[in-house]
């Protein structure tokens, strides 16, 4: 099986303080999903413990909902004391997506984010190795942990694992985040003005800003981030295992927007023709793709996930045999087309 190594970007690793466990209640009774787009955590591995002193750890999700899993979605490791990561490394194909990832200096807190489109079932993993410090028992709960704008079900996005026991803990569920203010309500349309958004139970979140992830890190009652680049107001918004809240106010940009980013240019399918029917898997190559929306013929392709140059996609029905154009969207413009055959 052919795997993808995200490298860890550890270079840009924030300074921030380590987070709360946040208020948490006991997780309900298994029953269906009430959310459409839901994702789920767990973890497993070869822990440290007794005389071993290094070990390794996957972090696992699955989009379990009954739609596709969109938009972006925040995962976060936290060790205890005594045991540290050097960063994880993400196994997934297609490259239809983009994950990037941030390690506290003191290589005990990991949050990643993976933007693109999960269809429902969908597994991957992200791998981290483990060390301890010599002579300090190995023990403490390693916490794993997920999050998504769209799923609305806050069940099965918390994992625990005791290295004192051995075992897994009990599911919980983090209480539903609030937002009381931001700090700082003003910034140039380039981004990088900071800005603390307080709160409650905003242990493990994320920060949308026009719902674009804004680069920081947050405590059970502030976050502190960087705003993107953007223009106009703009909403903020946390994103927690708990639920999503959004702040009373939002963000206003000011001056010049930021440069639009670069055209997405497509070089070729993987698949140049399908029924007219739809529903043939086809793959995109290109440049710039990052995004991206697909249309064949000017019709929406479905399952759509695009990362910096690669996208994957459903067709949809044609209107008739024949060729049609396929084209890729992005906030830098639409691509020049490449054709597609409907056949009868």
């Amino acid at each position: 099986m052919i795997t993808r190594l995200a490298a860890a970007t550890l270079g840009a690793a924030l300074s921030m303080t380590l987070l709360t466990t946040g208020a948490a209640v006991a997780a309900p009774a298994d029953t269906p999903s009430t959310s459409a787009q839901h994702v789920t955590v767990s973890q497993s591995g070869n822990y440290p413990g007794g005389f071993f002193t290094s070990g390794n750890m996957a972090a696992s999700w699955v989009s379990s909902g009954t739609s596709d899993l969109t938009g972006p979605t925040h995962f976060t490791v936290d060790l205890p004391p005594g045991v540290t990561t050097d960063g994880a490394m993400f196994y997934s194909t297609p490259y239809d997506y983009t994950f990037t990832e941030t390690l506290s200096p003191d290589g005990r807190h990991l949050e990643a984010v993976l933007t693109g489109t999960r269809v429902v079932g969908k597994s991957e993993f992200m791998k981290l190795s483990l060390r301890t410090t010599p002579g300090v028992p190995v023990t403490g709960v390693i916490t794993v942990t997920a999050a998504n704008p769209n799923d609305t079900d806050p069940t099965g996005h918390v994992s625990r694992y005791d290295l004192g026991s051995g075992s897994r803990l009990p599911a919980t569920v983090q209480a539903a985040p609030a937002v009381t203010g931001l700090g700082t309500t003003t910034g140039p349309g380039a981004g990088g003005t900071p800005v603390t958004v307080s709160g409650s139970n905003l242990a493990h979140g994320m920060v949308l800003v026009g719902g674009v992830p804004a680069a920081g890190t947050c405590t059970d009652t502030a976050c502190t981030v960087t705003t993107p680049g953007g223009s106009g107001s703009a909403p903020v918004s946390v994103v927690t295992p708990g639920g999503t809240a959004t702040a009373p106010a939002g963000f206003d940009y000011t001056g010049a927007a930021p440069p639009a980013p670069p055209a997405p240019v497509v070089s070729s399918l993987t698949t140049t023709s399908g029924p007219v029917t739809g529903g043939t898997g086809v793959s995109v190559q290109g440049t710039n793709l990052t995004y991206g929306s697909i249309a064949f013929g000017g019709v929406p392709a479905a399952h759509v996930s695009c990362g910096p140059s690669f996208c994957s996609a459903t067709a949809p029905a044609g209107a008739a045999p024949g060729p049609v154009d396929v084209t890729v969207t992005t906030a830098g413009g639409t691509s020049a087309p490449v054709t597609y055959t409907y056949t009868a």
